[in-house]
């Protein structure tokens, strides 16, 4: 049975079948995307709502998503789209072709907009949209930002990398029981996207503190530690830690992180960071 290559699910999929991630279809012979240009949220946003906070500080970007998502995070503040399109959560879309997306960007020049950023969903899903609207925003002169897990193969990486100008990656924890048990996803695929990135294009990480599952000065250490040792040392300037809050969403009632842990792992972070941001505090 055939075999999708985009991430780590690996899903093999009879003639017809769509995906775990809801957005790859194997159809006469071949793996496609399903969510091609289908938009489901589409906004004006401030650069720091990413979030990046070192990337054109008080500028604003066209934020665009689709459906779909190669994770399965209990606490999914966007499952809906993420993982739910085509189940019982029918949100509905809107067809935007690259080079329209394109104009949209280009006529909110004159209300700060310097690109657009591709979030909301796990974009890499439909990595090809992100990389044929890509070249058309830079055709434009503009920006393009990537909102990723950064859970996808080197092929996809490789193939997307070149076509971003700033990401925001998640890097969720650092244990292989939480990112594989829990969340579902691969760490090692994580770090590779991460540290491949940051060689050739700004990167910030975001760690969401979940409490009884990474929230120990230790993981904190570990995850801060690595980062600052990104780009053979030049991490501790370049790359930012954005440290956030986690509140319960839709499947996890484990209560909202206490304020003051956050500010705490932030303040472990710094002592191998140059830039760390509390989140949703």
């Amino acid at each position: 049975m055939p075999r999708c290559d985009v991430c780590h699910n690996g899903c093999n999929l009879e003639e017809g079948a769509v995906g775990l991630c809801r957005a790859r279809k194997y159809e006469n012979g071949a793996f496609k995307c399903a969510n091609y240009g289908l938009v489901t949220s589409i906004a004006l946003d401030p650069i720091e709502k990413k979030p990046l906070n070192r990337f054109f500080p008080g500028s604003n970007i066209i934020s665009v998503g689709s459906f779909g998502c190669n994770l399965r995070c209990p606490f999914c503040q966007n499952h809906e789209i993420s993982y739910g399109f085509g189940q019982k959560y029918d949100m509905g879309y809107r067809c935007i072709s690259p080079e329209e997306l394109a104009d949209i960007a280009d006529e909110y020049r004159n209300r700060g907009n310097i690109g657009v950023a591709f979030t909301y969903n796990e974009p890499l899903v439909g990595y090809e949209y992100v990389i044929d609207a890509s070249k058309e925003v830079h055709k434009r002169g503009m920006k393009t930002v990537l909102v990723s897990n950064g859970c996808v193969s080197e092929r996809v990486r490789d193939l997307v990398i070149p076509h971003i100008d700033a990401m925001n990656i998640d890097l969720k924890g650092f244990k292989d029981a939480y990112y594989n048990g829990v969340l579902k996803g691969d760490r090692s695929l994580v770090m590779s996207f991460i540290e491949v990135a940051a060689a050739v294009c700004h990167v910030e990480v975001t760690t969401l503190i979940v409490p009884g599952y990474n929230d120990s000065e230790r993981e904190m250490e570990e995850i801060s530690s690595w980062i600052a040792a990104l780009n053979g040392g030049r991490g501790k300037e370049n790359v930012a830690l954005h440290i956030s809050r986690y509140f319960p969403r839709f499947k996890m009632d484990v209560p909202a992180t206490e304020v003051g842990v956050v500010y705490r792992l932030a303040e472990v972070a710094r002592k191998h960071l140059d830039h760390v941001y509390e989140g949703n505090c």
